[in-house]
């Protein structure tokens, strides 16, 4: 029974339905969960630092259950989407309950539509690659498939990767810098992926410009069919759950730095490069993403496998609160700047 945890992990597209249904000053009520019920919840819950046993690990690898948990965002998330968008048709909604929809539902795309995706774009079956792609589509994020797994994972901890914040840089100018400099490292990934196989720019196999085709399509089918208002909207969606996913990147690899050897090149990624979080509520409702040091060092690790490593740079509270921190810059850099490592800060 107590795999069933994970069904918490539901709480916010639930919450987001309920704003749904709800309207009014209920519009805002799913950021509200997200950023201040959870963060107070977190701090009043304990921390589970234990790891599974070898016995445990065989069981949970094969146990169908964790996977199906995973499977059920899909029609969970597009269900909200295409209920939210529809509902701008009809619903005569007031502005404030537009500004607080669309966040509560970018909100939900983002954490139960990229992060899972995250999560099955490490898969090894093709159809869960698909369904990884087919969750970041609304969010307009189809290339974080090719440059996180290819990318990130390569460069993470270092300043040739777009996604680890610098040390003392602000979660708001990491926003533009990373969500620019992803976009602009994918397509390098792919051209050098296309050139390596002997192929053009103009090609079946560029990814690239599928993924833009895919994207044009979904807008132009939400305004076809619903109009201008609806794809206004769904572009604001998308980039709430950028925004939401962007401010997670940031606290995860923020200040940590691979060192360089005396080859030139950087250190391989180890488990001291990526913070990691063992408050319990975080973890389940994350999908275990806040043990994040583990991940990055066995990127293979199925999200109910991760564990705990001693020599992981710890978070003072759980991802959901940090995120709420690193909203104020001066809170955030006092509390995390001293809990880096010396050797990994810049050279004054």
């Amino acid at each position: 029974m107590k795999d069933l945890k994970y069904l918490v992990a539901y709480a916010i597209p639930l919450v987001a339905i309920l704003s749904l249904n709800l309207r009014g000053v209920w519009s805002y009520f799913t950021p509200l969960f997200a950023f201040v019920f959870i963060p107070i919840l977190e701090t009043m819950l304990p921390v589970d630092a234990s790891n599974i046993s070898e016995e445990e690990k065989e069981s949970k690898s094969r146990n169908v259950l964790f996977d199906v948990l995973l499977y059920l965002n899909v029609p969970l998330v597009y269900g909200i989407i295409i209920w939210y968008l529809w509902s701008t048709t009809w619903a005569n909604y007031e502005v404030y309950e537009i500004i607080g929809l669309t966040f509560s539902v970018g909100i939900a795309l983002g954490s139960n539509g990229i992060n899972v995706a995250h999560e099955l774009g490490h898969r090894t079956r093709r159809w869960e690659k698909i369904l990884s792609k087919i969750l970041l589509l609304p969010a307009m994020n189809l290339h974080f498939y090719i440059e996180h797994n290819f990318g990130h994972h390569l460069h993470a901890a270092t300043d040739e990767d777009p996604a680890s914040a610098k040390y003392n840089q602000s979660v708001y100018s990491f926003w533009f810098t990373s969500i620019l400099g992803q976009y602009k490292s994918a397509w390098k990934i792919q051209m050098d992926i296309l050139r390596r196989d002997g192929k053009g720019f103009i090609s079946f196999h560029n990814d690239m410009l599928w993924y833009i085709v895919a994207q044009l399509s979904y807008f132009s089918i939400v305004f076809y069919f619903l109009g201008l208002n609806a794809m206004l909207i769904a572009f604001a969606v998308a980039i709430s759950s950028l925004i939401l996913l962007e401010t997670i990147n940031y606290i995860e690899h923020y200040g940590l730095r691979r060192l360089k050897m005396a080859s030139g090149r950087y250190e391989r990624v180890k488990e001291i490069h990526s913070w990691n979080s063992n408050h319990v509520l975080g973890r389940i409702m994350l999908y275990e993403l806040t043990r994040h040091s583990d991940h990055h060092y066995r990127a293979h690790k199925k999200y109910q496998l991760l564990e705990y490593h001693e020599v992981s740079p710890q978070m003072p509270f759980g991802y959901p609160t940090s995120m709420v921190i690193s909203l104020i810059p001066p809170v955030w850099f006092a509390l995390m700047n001293k809990r880096i490592p010396s050797e990994m800060k810049p050279a004054s």
